[in-house]
C-alpha cells in the first residue's frame, strides 16, 4: 500500500526524508500582492515588505482542489492540516478526502486537525514517518498518531500580535495593550485556539516563562523539541541551552518558520513545540 503523508505549509516542512510527504502550500495576501508559501520564497523579503505596507493583509489556505491534486497516486493518505479554528485549510482537506475516496474505491484518507500551527504540525508529520516505516495497518496508525497528539503541546512568544488582531485571532484590546507595554505575549495552543497567558517584560523573562509552562504540561527528559524561530535566532538557541542543561536526554530542532507562520508570529516570534503529558485540552475528532 502506498501511503502519502500530505499537510498545508503552516507545519514549516517542506521537505522529509524517508517517506512519501508532499506539502500544499498556504498564502499570505497583501494588496495585490500573494506570497505562496513554498520552497524558495523569501520569508525575510515578505516580513519586511509587510512591516511598510499600509493596507489590509491577510492569509487565504488551500483550496479542496489542491489538497485533491496532492492525494492523486496514493492508496492512503494521511492530511495534516493547521487548526480548523484558525482556517478554512481542514475542511477544505475534508472535502478532497471525501472527493478521493469516492473517485478510488479502496483507497483511504484521514483528515488530522493538528490543532495547532507550525512545529506540533511538523512533530505529527515525523512520527507518522515512523508509524509507516514500522509496516502498521492503516487503522493502527490512525489510532496510534491521535495518541501521539494528544501527548503533544504548543506554546508560543510574540513581540507583536498586529496581525492576529487584524486577521480576528487575537482581541484589540490585547493588541493594544501589549504595543503600549512594549512587551512580549506568551500563551499556548487550547483545543485548537490561541490562548493568551503571560506577558513578561525582556527576553529572560521570556525564557523562563516558555520553560516553565513546558514543565507544567508533563515535558519530561527524552521528550523531543521542536523550536519555529521568526528571525529570533539567539534567543532560540538560549531556550535550546537551557532545555539541554536541564533535559540532556531530549533532542531540540531549531528551524526558521516559513511564511504562513512567520506571518502570524511576525519578527522576534517563536513558537514551541513539544512532547509531555496528555493534553486535556485538544478536542480530537475522527473524520
Amino acid at each position: 500500500m502506498k501511503i502519502r503523508v500530505v499537510s498545508d505549509s503552516s507545519s514549516n516542512l517542506f521537505r522529509a526524508d524517508g517517506f512519501d510527504y508532499i506539502t500544499v502550500p498556504m498564502k499570505i495576501l497583501a494588496g495585490q500582492t500573494e506570497y505562496v508559501d513554498k520552497p524558495g520564497i523569501s520569508t525575510r523579503q515578505m516580513v519586511d515588505d509587510l512591516k511598510v505596507f499600509k493596507g489590509k493583509s491577510g492569509s487565504s489556505c488551500p483550496n479542496a482542489g489542491e489538497w485533491l491534486e496532492a492525494f492523486e497516486g496514493a492508496d492512503a493518505v494521511f492530511a495534516i492540516t493547521i487548526s480548523k479554528n484558525c482556517s478554512g485549510s481542514y475542511n477544505a482537506a475534508a472535502s478532497a478526502a471525501r472527493e478521493y475516496m469516492e473517485e478510488n474505491p479502496g483507497s483511504k484518507v484521514f483528515v488530522v486537525d493538528s490543532l495547532t500551527a507550525g512545529p506540533g504540525m511538523a512533530m505529527i508529520a515525523e512520527k507518522l514517518r515512523e508509524l509507516i516505516s514500522q509496516g502498521l495497518e492503516f487503522e493502527q496508525i490512525k489510532e496510534r498518531i491521535l495518541d501521539y497528539q494528544n501527548h503533544t503541546h504548543t506554546v508560543f512568544s510574540l513581540k507583536s500580535v498586529n496581525n492576529l488582531v487584524h486577521n480576528g485571532r487575537v482581541s484589540h484590546v490585547a493588541g493594544k495593550i501589549v504595543a503600549a507595554l512594549n512587551m512580549r505575549v506568551i500563551g499556548y495552543a487550547k483545543g485548537g485556539k490561541l490562548e493568551m497567558a503571560h506577558k513578561p517584560r525582556g527576553d529572560k523573562k521570556a525564557v523562563e516563562t516558555i520553560l516553565r509552562m513546558m514543565e507544567e504540561r508533563g515535558f519530561y527528559d527524552g521528550a523531543l523539541v521542536r523550536i519555529s524561530q521568526c528571525f529570533q535566532e539567539e534567543i532560540a538557541g538560549v531556550l535550546k541551552e537551557q532545555i539541554c542543561a536541564k533535559y540532556p536526554a531530549s533532542p531540540v530542532i531549531i528551524e526558521p518558520t516559513t511564511a504562513l507562520c512567520s506571518y502570524y508570529a511576525e519578527e522576534g516570534g517563536l513558537i514551541v513545540g513539544f512532547e509531555g503529558a496528555f493534553n486535556t485540552e485538544n478536542d480530537n475528532h475522527l473524520f
